[in-house]
């Protein structure tokens, strides 16, 4: 529900907000571990969805999507992980991000109705401009459903507007060009550049695509309304195993709530 993402944002100074990839290395390995982050510090979920083309992703969450194929994982399995979290987890939000095309096969509205029902809160469609989610908006704002878009560095003042009408709950801001888990801009770029996408949007504004240690966590935080950390934590769960994945989330956690 849209009201969940906007209450999160409003009880906390900054949000943490951590990427997974749904079903990587399987679902029982990957269920557990989104069931625990929460107790690790992370106030909203972003559940990967695996696709066979995901151009805005980089070889490490590549990688996990293809782990999470082999295993079997499609996207009935992500709803299904969000309808397992939520029966002891009412309170934290949940975002998908993926791909237009199996939402596509789906149906807009079907996937819209499973979403809402698994407990889904909204989703990032990376690949769907504004000018061509029309359907996919309809059908969210009919289950109370978040459709988060991306902006970056790239967005510029006559296409700013556009990209952030009909968003809810929170913008992403891209902070490089490029694929996820490149280097992140300068500090001061990414301060003015989140004060005008707020400008324009009226919504918090969460940076990721790039952040990858507690320290600079830490600096985003300062800036940003939501810190976003994705390809750090899938390396580290699949460098290291959940356990050790866990322990450097609570550190990234603790960081972006300043502590």
């Amino acid at each position: 529900m849209t009201q969940r993402l906007d209450q999160t944002f409003a009880d906390n100074d900054t949000v943490f907000i951590a990427y997974m990839m749904g079903g990587d290395p399987d679902r029982a390995v990957s269920q557990s571990f989104m069931n625990a982050l929460p107790g690790a510090g992370v106030d909203i979920i972003e559940l990967g969805i695996p696709f066979t083309d995901p151009m805005a992703d980089g070889p490490v969450i590549e990688e996990a999507g293809i782990r999470a194929r082999k295993s079997g994982t499609t996207l009935t399995t992500i709803l299904d992980m969000a309808t397992e979290f939520r029966r002891t987890n009412m309170h934290t939000p949940i975002i998908v991000m993926g791909y237009a095309n199996p939402l596509h096969n789906m149906g807009y509205t079907e996937f819209a109705q499973a979403a809402h029902e698994a407990g889904i809160d909204g989703a990032i469609i990376v690949d769907l401009p504004p000018e061509e989610d029309h359907e996919l908006r309809a059908a969210f704002e009919a289950y109370d459903l978040a459709l988060i878009r991306l902006a970056t560095p790239t967005t510029d003042a006559k296409r700013l507007p556009k990209v952030v009408s009909g968003t809810k709950g929170f913008v992403y801001y891209v902070s490089m060009t490029g694929v996820t888990g490149a280097k992140l801009s300068q500090n001061n770029a990414i301060k003015d550049q989140v004060a005008r996408v707020k400008d324009a949007s009226g919504l918090p504004v969460a940076v990721g695509f790039g952040v990858k240690t507690p320290e600079r966590a830490r600096e985003i935080a300062k800036d940003a309304d939501g810190v976003v950390v994705g390809t750090a934590i899938v390396k580290e769960l699949h460098k290291n195993g959940p356990d050790a994945a866990l322990t450097f989330v609570r550190s990234l956690a603790d960081a972006a709530h300043g502590a």
